[in-house]
């Protein structure tokens, strides 16, 4: 297949994927009674590849892959975004988050992989329950990242010592 018509069939695979995310008109809601794609998944009323799961966390194969062992890894606890996430959902996917690295890598036979998560809508989250991909980079296949820095300035002090106050204990 040449690269315009797996573009294609990838475009059409995410929208699919993306019509499934249009159960409620109240997707960018901050209430985390909203069934989203991934609560209907967690209730078991949408199907998935489940590839681990335990008591706080489920992981399984995206439906629109940017890479074969594209892996999606969500908490059970529904929050739309990471800064809203309890500290012990939180510990539950960061002590996951590598163990999944390793499984794709060992399963895919990738040297290299990306690991993403998105929080609002203008950071492109596209369903508003907390999640992390986990997409190997193979043959090209992946995800593509465009780094545009910025000169931090006069202000990078002030604004680090902002950020540290800021910190819950």
């Amino acid at each position: 297949m040449n690269s315009d018509a797996e573009a294609s069939d990838r475009r059409a695979s995410y929208d699919r994927w993306v019509d499934l995310t249009s159960f409620h008109p109240n997707l960018d809601s901050r209430e985390p009674t909203v069934m989203t794609v991934f609560a209907k998944i967690l209730a078991g009323e949408i199907p998935c590849h489940r590839v681990y799961e335990d008591e706080h966390v489920l992981a399984f194969l995206d439906v629109a892959p940017l890479s074969p062992g594209h892996v999606l890894l969500i908490p059970r606890e529904a929050r739309p975004t990471l800064g809203e996430l309890s500290d012990e959902a939180g510990a539950a996917l960061g002590r996951v988050l590598p163990r999944l690295c390793r499984a794709v890598c060992a399963a895919t036979g990738a040297s290299a992989y990306n690991v993403l998560q998105n929080n609002g809508s203008e950071a492109h989250q596209a369903v508003m329950h907390v999640h992390f991909h986990i997409i190997p980079r193979l043959d090209g296949q992946g995800l593509g990242l465009e780094w545009s820095t910025l000169d931090p300035g006069d202000d990078a002090a002030r604004l680090a010592e902002t950020i540290s106050a800021a910190v819950d204990p």
